[in-house]
Parts: structure tokens; sequence; C-alpha cells
């Protein structure tokens, strides 16, 4: 079974283990190889990067790696070699998920996990990622975001009635 493993920042703050998501923010998970663009699939991310992220700002949360990863096409180098369950494992407590690409069965249990996976088209600096999340965030956000915001306890449940 593969095994993850965890960079967080550690603050003055005294909580219990596993970094705790900030009230009003979104956690977000970005699949990486180098720790500075989105730029991988999920099966085959070495790490995520994982931020909180509000309208107004993010912050570091952590860094997840793995050693053993699928290749880009999904296959697994034994049969019954499962790489998946424990990546989702791992970003429990994540409400977005951004990679470049998700295979159905990897998708259906980040979703019973719930995580919002989001297939990005190319490659793009985690910078960027975040920036633009910030933006729906602070503008209009699409019903699947506010979905997630409601289940996430960063917003007040609204009707789509009450809006004009």
């Amino acid at each position: 079974m593969t095994a993850a493993r965890r960079l967080s920042l550690v603050t003055d703050e005294v909580h219990p283990p596993g970094p705790k998501v900030k009230t009003g923010s979104l956690r977000v998970a970005i699949a990486t190889q180098d720790m500075k663009s989105l730029n991988a699939h999920f099966g085959s991310a070495k790490r995520f990067a994982v931020y909180d992220v509000t309208s107004d700002d993010w912050n570091f949360v952590e860094a997840v790696a793995f050693e053993d990863v699928s290749d880009e096409s999904g296959k697994h180098r034994t049969e019954g070699d499962d790489r998946i369950t424990p990546k989702v494992e791992a970003l429990k407590g994540c409400h977005l998920l951004f990679c470049l690409a998700i295979g159905g069965p990897s998708a259906a249990k980040v979703i019973s996990a719930k995580i919002h996976p989001i297939k990005v088209p190319q490659p793009q600096s985690i910078e960027n990622v975040l920036s633009r999340t910030r933006t729906m965030l602070r503008t209009a956000p699409p019903p699947w975001l506010r979905k997630v915001l409601a289940e996430a306890g960063a917003t007040e449940k609204k009707s789509f009635e009450d809006e004009d």
C-alpha cells in the first residue's frame, strides 16, 4: 500500500493533529510534480499542494507526497495494486481537487470523499489556479461552487430564487 508523506506548516495555535480547515475558506488540492505548477494527472501525481483559499487570499497548508504512483495511462504496475485509495484518504477534508486528468473510477472515489474534482486542460502555475479560485469566490460563483461552499459551511445557503 502506498503511504503518504506530509509536510505541514506548524503554527503557534494548539489544535488536534492534522491541518484544520480555516472557517470561511475552501481547502484546495493541486496535483503537481514540482510544487510550482498544476502539471499532473491525479493517478500519476507525486505531490499535492494543499491550500486554504478565501475571497481575499490563500495560505499554504501542506504538501502530500507519494513515491509509488501510477503512470499517466492509469495502468497499475501489478494487478490489484491500488494507488488511488491512499491518495483519496490523504486528501480527505479538501473541497476541490485540480488536476490535468482523472479517470472515471478515481473520480468516483474522489467524489464519494466529498471532494469536487476539476480537470484543467493544460499545465499552469499554482499561483494562477489559486488566483482564479479566489476570483470565483469573490465574484458570482457558479452553481457547482456555491454547492461546495454551502457543504463546506463557507457561506450561508441561499435559494436560487433569492438571486436576481
